[in-house]
């Protein structure tokens, strides 16, 4: 929940003699691209919030939970804090103070934009009243965008808060009836979220119904980068020392690759011992495992039926990339797999 306030110095000056605004993004939200981030608390804990802050103009006092943060800039600066809810005042130059709880989400970012105006004094009747409704220009797709309010009104009538918001994909999350709508812009991408707000005193004149709008671009995520698996080695009728060689390659590979996985494809031969494949697999996981440290748990083996010779493939998979294929070049009916060889002894001396 959201709240804000307003108070007043010695200058005496009320609510409803300013006209301003203010903008709150919660979520994931996207910095203008002209614009740049000041990381304020650069050491974060896992499950800590994000708030960015900035005004138009700069140089106002700002604190955040009554501490003294400096004072804002026309880029957003950026603040680390613990998921809750957490105050933020700002100084205007008149000396009136704006003042709201937001609340910070663990692992979300919330953007907060203040427009400035200065005072104007209203003398005689309090309509029409400046209406300001704020957004983020940009936000990316997921996000949640806050479109926030405010209202410079003398009068003492309640007002009412109505909201209504385009396209129709656009799910109002909470605010309705409020001066701050959250809207959720998860599947938006590419399109653009209108906020119309409409304000009236309840009074029935026309000159104190206002309405006003604001609209936030929502970004498409990036397209996921491309690390696909790669052939380490391929090894065909290769001696077992030949293939050591190749095997202690693959385990340094692995060990500057902490995060990814090998995959070891074996062929028999169209005329190999039966189970020459499975052969040639346990050989190759016995001689990483115990020569080169590698954990059993990175190391997939793969019978890939036959082919012409005996080989075997060595595969770098990284996370997410799609395992390799075995591709056999003989048919396993046409393999004609030579006899085991009889087991012989050696004839003890009498």
């Amino acid at each position: 929940m959201i709240r804000a306030r307003l108070t007043a110095s010695g200058n005496g000056l009320n609510y409803g003699k300013l006209a301003f605004a203010l903008l709150i993004a919660i979520a994931f939200c996207l910095v203008h691209p002209t614009s740049t981030a000041y990381a304020k608390n650069k050491k974060k804990k896992s499950n800590a919030g994000t708030i960015k802050i900035r005004t138009t103009p700069a140089g106002f006092p700002l604190s955040i939970d009554g501490k003294p943060e400096g004072q804002t800039t026309a880029d957003y600066m950026e603040y680390t804090l613990e998921p809750g809810i957490h105050t933020v005042v700002v100084t205007l130059p008149s000396g009136e103070r704006w003042s709201r709880d937001i609340s910070v989400a663990a692992r979300r970012r919330t953007c907060v934009d203040l427009n400035y105006r200065p005072p104007v004094v209203v003398t005689k009747s309090p309509c029409p009243y400046p209406v300001i409704v704020s957004a983020p220009p940009t936000v990316s797709e997921g996000d949640l965008i806050t479109f926030t309010a405010d209202v410079s009104y003398s009068g003492t009538s309640a007002l009412n808060y109505t909201w209504t918001v385009s396209p129709n994909g656009a799910k109002i999350v909470n605010g309705n009836g409020t001066p701050t709508l959250t809207v959720d812009s998860t599947g938006l991408g590419g399109r653009k979220v209108t906020a119309v707000l409409v304000v009236d005193d309840g009074s029935g004149d026309a000159a104190c119904r206002q309405v006003t709008q604001a609209s936030t671009m929502i970004s498409q995520p990036p397209p996921p980068r491309e690390n696909p698996s790669r052939e380490f080695d391929v090894c065909c009728t290769c001696s077992f020392d030949d293939q050591k060689a190749r095997l202690d390659n693959l385990g340094i590979e692995l060990q500057n690759e902490p995060s990814t996985t090998s995959y070891i494809i074996a062929y028999a031969g169209r005329t190999s011992r039966s189970g020459q494949a499975e052969r040639l697999l346990a050989r190759a996981k016995e001689y990483l495992v115990a020569k080169r440290g590698v954990d059993p748990a990175r190391l997939v083996t793969m019978n890939g039926g036959y082919r012409e010779e005996d080989c075997v493939e060595l595969w770098i998979v990284p996370q997410g990339a799609t395992p390799p294929q075995a591709t056999p070049t003989v048919q396993a009916g046409e393999a004609r797999p030579a006899p085991d060889k009889p087991a012989t002894r050696k004839k003890g001396r009498r």
